[in-house]
Formats: C-alpha cells, sequence, structure tokens
C-alpha cells in the first residue's frame, strides 16, 4: 500500500502528472492524478504539497503587510515577482491584493484580470476618487487572490494628479479606507520615480526590491534609495528597505554569482536567500494569463518563488516578535531545486 505522503509525488518532480506505481512485485501502472487535469488543480495539489512540507500553513501577519515592489531599472523582474510571489503567498492561505500601477497592466495580464479602458482601475481611484473595494476584482486562478487593475488610462495619471490635493497620498488614503481583511498588499510599480511610484512608496511600509543578476545590477538603484530615505523623511517615516530579491539567477555562469556576492555584500540581511532562476516557465507564464504557480507548478520557477514567499512571511513574523527591523532570520529552505531545471 502507498503512503498518503507520496500520492501527490515528491516536491523535486519537474513537471507534474502520471506517474509510475508499484502495486506489487511484477505489478506496475500508470496512475494519473484527476487534480493534474488543469492548471488549477495541479495549483491546489502544489499547495497542500507545500503546505504539509512546512508542517503547518505559514503565520499570518498580525496586521496588512504592504510592500512597495519598486526598481526604476526596466526588465529586472517586477511585475513576475510581484504575481508571482503573491500567488505564492495566497497558495500559503494568506489573503492578498495586487495594486497594479503600472500603465502598462501587464500585472493584470499575468492575472488573468481584464482591464482595457471601461474597466474600473486603479486611475479612477487615483485621480476619480472611487473607492478601492469598487475595482478590486478576485483572481479566477487562486483562491485568496484579488487584485485592482490597471488600464491604459493610468499613463496619463502623472499629470493628472499634479494638480490635486494631497496628490502623494491619494493611494494611502484608498488603502485606508479599504474594510476587507488582508494580509499582504503588493503594488507593481512602473519602471520610474514619478508620482505613481511616489504614491505607492507613501502607502506602503516596505519597499521590496528585484534585482537582475546581470551586469550593472546595481546601476541606479542609488537614486531609489534616495527617494525612499526622502519620503521616509517628509511622508512616511515607517517606509524602509525590508527585502531584496535576486532574480534571473543562472548559476552556470560566474556572472550571476558575482552580482549576487556584491548584492548580499551591499545589502546584507535584506537579500533573500532564495534567488529566482533564469526560468522559460516563468517567461512563458504571462501570454497565458497565468503566474508561474499555475502555469507550471513543478518547475524551479515555481518553487523558488514558493520559497521566497515563505522566507518573506517567516521574516515579518521574527520581525514583529522582535520588534526590530533588519532582523536576521535563520531560514532553512523545504524544497530542493532541481539542478539545471529551466
Amino acid at each position: 500500500m502507498r503512503s498518503d505522503a507520496n500520492i501527490a509525488g515528491p516536491m523535486t518532480d519537474p513537471v507534474p502528472g502520471p506517474r509510475s506505481e508499484s502495486l506489487g512485485d511484477d505489478v506496475s501502472r500508470e496512475t494519473p492524478s484527476p487534480m493534474d487535469d488543469t492548471p488549477i488543480g495541479r495549483a491546489a495539489q502544489l499547495a497542500v504539497q507545500t503546505l504539509g512540507r512546512t508542517g503547518e500553513p505559514l503565520p499570518r501577519p498580525e496586521q496588512t503587510r504592504v510592500m512597495v515592489v519598486a526598481n526604476q531599472k526596466g526588465g529586472v523582474g517586477k511585475t513576475t515577482t510581484t504575481v508571482n510571489l503573491a500567488a505564492s503567498l495566497a497558495l500559503h492561505g494568506a489573503r492578498v491584493l495586487v495594486i497594479d500601477l503600472d500603465p502598462q497592466g501587464n500585472a493584470s495580464t499575468a492575472l488573468g484580470i481584464d482591464h482595457h479602458a471601461e474597466v474600473p482601475s486603479i486611475y479612477d481611484v487615483l485621480v476619480e476618487s472611487k473607492p478601492l473595494s469598487d475595482v478590486v476584482v478576485p483572481v479566477p486562478d487562486v483562491e485568496g487572490l484579488f487584485c485592482a487593475p490597471a488600464t491604459i488610462d493610468l499613463a496619463g495619471a502623472e499629470i493628472e494628479l499634479v494638480s490635486l490635493v494631497a496628490r502623494e497620498s491619494r493611494l494611502d488614503r484608498a488603502i485606508k479606507a479599504y474594510e476587507q481583511p488582508l494580509d499582504y498588499i503588493l503594488i507593481d510599480c512602473p519602471p520610474s520615480l514619478g508620482l505613481l511610484t511616489v504614491n505607492a512608496l507613501v502607502a506602503g511600509a516596505e519597499v521590496l526590491i528585484p534585482i537582475q543578476c546581470e551586469y550593472y545590477a546595481l546601476e541606479g538603484l542609488g537614486q531609489l534609495l534616495r527617494n525612499v530615505d526622502l519620503v521616509r523623511g517628509h511622508l512616511n517615516p515607517k517606509l524602509h528597505v525590508s527585502t531584496i530579491l535576486l532574480t534571473m539567477y543562472d548559476g552556470r555562469t560566474r556572472l550571476a554569482s558575482q552580482v549576487a556576492d556584491e548584492v548580499r555584500n551591499h545589502f546584507g540581511n535584506e537579500v533573500l536567500r532564495t534567488s529566482i532562476p533564469r526560468s522559460v516557465r516563468i517567461s512563458e507564464a504571462p501570454s497565458y494569463g497565468q503566474t508561474v504557480l499555475t502555469y507550471d507548478p513543478g518547475s524551479s520557477g515555481s518553487l523558488s518563488y514558493l520559497e521566497a514567499a515563505r522566507e518573506i512571511a517567516l521574516r515579518g513574523a521574527a520581525r514583529a516578535g522582535a520588534g526590530t527591523q533588519g532582523l536576521t532570520v535563520n531560514y532553512e529552505p523545504q524544497h530542493s531545486m532541481p539542478e539545471g531545471k529551466q
């Protein structure tokens, strides 16, 4: 008789699907699971496995953690990180809201949310003072995950906000007026340091900076950190850089290792021990309106984002318990990454 722990298969399987099973000395057969038939089923299966491996669900924050995902350098994985971390936290049992502040609306696309021009969006919240609850919609593939989409109207919001009262804190006021219980709010910022990003920095308490493991990885970060200091000094004293996440890591290259070492030396404890590999699956998922968690739950990218989410949750709980920021947290990965798996 097979054990319950092996029904869903090991976490390191390259791709979920039918697996060989021995029923005796000379009898074996393929045993497809009905849960493998859909991406949602595979995601649910993986969530059960993940929670089973940790022993218990991750600690939920005492109050909503508002995390601003920012880096004015384009192509570093801001949107990818936002949607996949959000999905990972939701699969761990948290209630998560993604606020898409990028006029391109890529986060909305990746979550399968309609965001054509007539859709109520975060633009209406910022410029027209519409309640945030009027634009938030559930993400179809992941229970507990919600999105406030962006439309092309947001492209003109920078100019329209200039003449409005309290232009820097309009998103902050909308979030504080939102009454639905949430564990995390992740704000996907545009690749610039304009009023949209400033609104995010005023609304958030934590800044999460994805850094690509490529040449010039740290170039331009100085200005972002200066802006964080300015916002903390004048508009939001609780703001701090809590998390640095290394993305597009390719362990086969010396450059990636050198960049990772440089970032860890520069930022210290804020850098997550988990890094996100360069992965074809991560790149493909948005074209199907999905996160990598639902597109290919067994891929190295999916497992890496699950680990990163777990580390963020545990660090947050440790910091809250110690009443401090920048705390070193003992963290042991729960899932092994398949070597060279793309």
